[in-house]
């Protein structure tokens, strides 16, 4: 399918002391701006919990979205922004990390000081939360990983504009409340609004969050403090010489939807709110969370010398054990949790660059600009490391096959207009406002068989459940079953195991574990085990799953609420029945 990207007709012009290149439309040209010459921010880290005669209580919090300016690199003027923070002098890019503490619950009231305008080009022909005043940007927050109540999981049409003055239809609370008695782990808050999604992140809004369980992760003597474990936000951007954040104003379709586009890709690679930063480090180990917030492009780490990563965690749950790995690839919203032994590089510097095409896997190979993440210093002296890699970690209860009482069949369909451009992307081949489909039971095991029908890997995103990736399957005589998929919408009358039965992929080792995003191959049909309960304890939720406005599951290339029923990535209510 072709894709539209930026196309960049270069000149030369002169800003300040730093000589761009730039399109006709102001878009700067990333290779005319030196890397690596930002240090690294540690974004701000928020306490969820209170400290009281040396025990932890529970914490509320107030967490402000503003709009500022915010400087993405040394020669690029600032950019204006959406940022989280206490305070709009305080706020970042990301977003302050929160740090909680299994069992200890935290409450955060999200307030919204957002203008009456965007500052980006968003499309009104595609649904979309709109305000009655057409006054006010509608945000809400889901935090992705969490497993609390529906009415604080910030589903998409719980939207609300500044000082909550309009409200979406499933809106019902102003303060969240997050349990945090799940397992520890590493999660990351962003906008969730109806058609914003997109625009709302690539304006700034998300951050880091971690549970911390000091009971079950001190004995591990994993890197810890503030020094040596670290959150990596990492996004791409693109950016206008004025400073300003670009996106393609143009739809792939623009006489059906002007501005809609299905992804969004630039060449800025950013690391917790930098263009390439670089780490001074010690030669010895670092803990890294690495986030990949970016709308659709997907990364694929490693370095060039052969240093590798100690992969820890996949998304918010450890693994059994730590895996050695030398690349590590990420799709949007997904999360490695790994350590790096800097004390075996036998250098003075390594990059962390990235390999992965885009669109992944089909799509263009990277360019000189995307190829770099970040680069680490790395001081000569070996010094004295306490830190160690235990042999295990957290052995969760396996995944139990004989306990699914239920067994889906999930289709991802794209659909073109006359041009071979996307129009939608259905689950299922139904939009959000048909009615819930998947009502699966608190406690309840069930196996999902996800097939993609689609040319692109789409990363999909369960809330409230975790899963665990059994295997993929390549469709053979993929026509044949898409044909017929076409007409009936049904995998068992079309035969779905009559096609499903060319080569099989067994998820990397370090992906075998207990997730809540998993990469899903085009044209395979890939099962996982979900379960709707406590990984680390079996136990039922300590909250009411059954209540409104329910739940949802989606792919998170994170335009996905830009339709999040008919135009984009498959995004369907999930209702846990009691």
């Amino acid at each position: 399918m072709e894709r539209i990207f930026v196309l960049q007709i270069i000149y030369f012009a002169l800003l300040g002391l730093v000589v761009f290149a730039w399109a006709e439309d102001g878009l700067i040209n990333p290779s005319q701006l030196e890397i690596f010459v930002d240090e690294l921010p540690d974004m701000p880290r928020i306490k969820g919990f209170h400290t009281v005669n040396g025990f932890p209580v529970p914490k509320s919090l107030q967490i402000g979205m503003f709009h500022k300016k915010w400087k993405f690199h040394r020669d690029l003027p600032p950019t204006t922004v959406f940022a989280f923070g206490l305070s709009k002098d305080t706020a970042t890019i990301p977003g302050p990390t929160i740090e909680a503490l299994h069992g200890i619950e935290t409450y955060i009231t999200w307030r919204n000081y957002l203008p009456s305008k965007h500052i980006l080009p968003w499309d009104p022909t595609i649904p979309t939360a709109i305000p009655s005043t057409k006054k006010g940007i509608p945000t809400v927050v889901h935090l992705h990983g969490g497993i609390d109540e529906p009415e604080s999981d910030g589903l998409s049409t719980s939207w609300f504009t500044a000082k909550f003055k309009e409200r979406g239809p499933t809106w019902t609370k102003k303060k969240y409340h997050y349990h945090n008695f799940q397992h520890p782990g590493t999660l990351w808050y962003h906008d969730h609004a109806m058609g914003l999604t997109r625009v709302n992140l690539l304006a700034g809004l998300l951050g880091a969050y971690i549970i911390r369980d000091p009971n079950v992760e001190a004995p591990l003597r994993l890197p810890c403090d503030e020094e040596f474990d670290r959150p990596l936000v990492v996004f791409d951007r693109s950016f206008r010489t004025d400073g300003s954040i670009y996106m393609n104003p143009t739809g792939n379709n623009p006489s059906i939807h002007p501005q809609w586009q299905p992804e969004y890709f630039g060449d800025a690679i950013i690391v917790n709110g930098k263009a390439w930063p670089h780490m001074i480090v010690r030669r010895r180990k670092y803990r890294f969370r690495i986030i990949n917030a970016s709308n659709a492009r997907f990364f694929k780490f490693y370095f060039a010398s052969g240093l590798g990563f100690i992969h820890l965690a996949s998304d918010s749950a450890y693994n059994e054990k730590p895996v050695m790995v030398n690349d590590i690839l990420l799709a949007p919203s997904e999360i490695a949790d790994v350590v790096i032994d800097f004390s075996k590089s036998k250098s003075d510097s390594d990059i962390l660059s990235n390999n992965a095409s885009y669109p992944y896997p089909s799509g263009d190979p990277v360019n000189e600009a995307n190829s770099k993440v970040m680069k680490f210093i790395i001081k000569p002296h070996h010094e004295l490391d306490t830190s160690r890699i235990p042999s295990k970690l957290i052995n969760y209860p396996s995944p139990n096959l004989s306990s699914a009482s239920l067994t889906r069949y999930i289709a991802m369909y794209e659909y073109t207009s006359k041009i071979d451009e996307p129009t939608h992307l259905y689950i299922n081949g139904k939009s959000y406002e048909a009615p819930v489909t998947e009502t699966p039971k608190v406690g309840a095991t069930e196996i999902w068989n996800v097939i993609n029908l689609t040319e692109d890997n789409h990363p999909l995103h369960i809330h409230l459940g975790l899963f665990v990736a059994l295997d993929q399957t390549e469709l053979v005589n993929i026509d044949e079953f898409k044909e017929c998929m076409s007409k009936n919408n049904d995998a068992i009358k079309c035969h779905v195991g009559k096609y499903a039965r060319g080569k099989k992929i067994e998820a990397p080792t370090h992906e075998k574990g207990w997730k809540n995003v998993y990469k899903m191959t085009p044209g395979y049909v890939t099962r996982i085990l979900v379960r709707f309960s406590y990984i680390h304890s079996n136990e039922s939720y300590r909250f009411d799953a059954t209540a409104e406005p329910g739940y949802v599951y989606h792919c998170h290339v994170s335009n996905f609420p830009d339709t999040m029923n008919a135009l984009l990535h498959y995004f369907r209510s999930i209702m846990a029945a009691s």
